[in-house]
């Protein structure tokens, strides 16, 4: 397991990231995944063994019900604190009434208060924002935030599911203030899903914050249980919740590549898409998540897999994104001004 900076905080996390979403099987989240209390113990066990330092969570996860059963564990296995890198998120709605939601200050200084009560800690390493909240000034979560890192429950902030302009606003907004940062965005990122080379990994490499990345196998379209004519039982949960969203027509064409070269490494396809993420130097640590510990087993693997740049060429030739307006433009414009 390699180790990579969190951003520009000097933090060192995992490679790879567990993550809880399959934990708990309450509301939405029953469509991730159910794992009991023995379960998550086996997975976190199994995972900090493997070397994982790193863990994300979210106060919407099953209802909070994630945040328990990943405190728990921590409690139950006896694992250090200290020697852990905990994450989780707020904005969701918690509750009925009309301010159990958003990014205001009341309900992140609410919703603190109980993830940490959840996760039986008294700080929370990254306090991430779970998207954004159009009807709260980012000013007035961001100062929330650094509230919150000035009295020591939270070490940093991080941001998740915005667009490039939202997040140049606040870490402009933070510079000048000087105020606490976004040192990290958690979005999706995938070979079959590759928007956020666009605008987002171009200002995360020029601002120097991490990324991590989440659905690495696109909804368990990358898993290696799906074929243009058919998927295999295991792969069912597309068709229950067919998120997040895939060009299905390209992402087969991905697939075409991945399995023989798959078959060519002795790997699973599910490694393979995972060992490409880990190839991208924007990416900080990838978030990994499995109903079965097998699937964590297969996962944990992908660290081993090494890609030539032959293959990652090839890679990238099935799966680059269309050329848009301004990229092409600016790509015409920079030869005469490179370094």
């Amino acid at each position: 397991m390699k180790y990579n900076l969190l951003g520009n905080t000097g933090l060192k996390v995992s490679e790879l990231c567990l993550g809880t979403m399959t934990y708990g099987g309450k509301g939405w989240a029953a469509a991730m995944g159910s794992l009991d209390q023995q379960a998550v113990d086996e997975q976190i066990k199994r995972a900090v063994e493997a070397g994982i330092n790193f863990i994300d969570t979210a106060n919407v996860y099953s209802e909070g019900m994630s945040e328990e059963l990943t405190g728990q564990s921590i409690h139950n296995l006896g694992l250090s604190r200290d020697s852990l890198v905990l994450a989780t998120k707020v904005r969701g709605k918690m509750g009925e009434g009309p301010n159990q939601v958003g990014l205001t200050r009341k309900h992140i200084f609410d919703q603190v208060e109980s993830s940490l009560k959840r996760l039986k800690t008294d700080y929370i390493d990254l306090y991430q924002i779970h998207s954004y909240d159009p009807l709260t000034p980012i000013e007035d979560t961001l100062r929330a935030l650094d509230d919150l890192v000035r009295s020591g429950k939270v070490r940093y902030i991080g941001a998740s599911n915005v667009a490039a302009w939202q997040l140049m606003k606040a870490l402009s907004y933070s510079t000048y203030n000087h105020i606490e940062k976004f040192v990290s965005l958690q979005a999706y990122y995938t070979v079959a899903g590759r928007d956020l080379e666009r605008e987002l990994v171009p200002l995360l490499l020029d601002q120097k914050v991490g990324l991590m990345v989440w659905s690495p196998l696109a909804g368990g379209f990358l898993s290696g249980k799906f074929t243009r004519d058919q998927q295999s039982e295991e792969g069912a949960r597309r068709l229950n919740f067919d998120f997040p969203p895939v060009d299905k027509d390209k992402a087969f064409d991905i697939l075409d590549v991945l399995r023989p070269l798959a078959e060519t490494k002795g790997v699973s396809v599910a490694q393979l898409a995972l060992a490409w993420l880990l190839h991208q130097p924007v990416v900080t640590s990838v978030i990994i998540g499995a109903k079965k510990m097998e699937q964590l087993e297969d996962n944990l693997k992908s660290v081993d897999v090494q890609l030539t740049s032959e293959e990652l060429k090839q890679l990238d030739e099935v799966s680059k994104l269309a050329p848009e307006y301004p990229g092409w433009m600016l790509d015409f414009t920079a030869p005469d001004r490179q370094p």
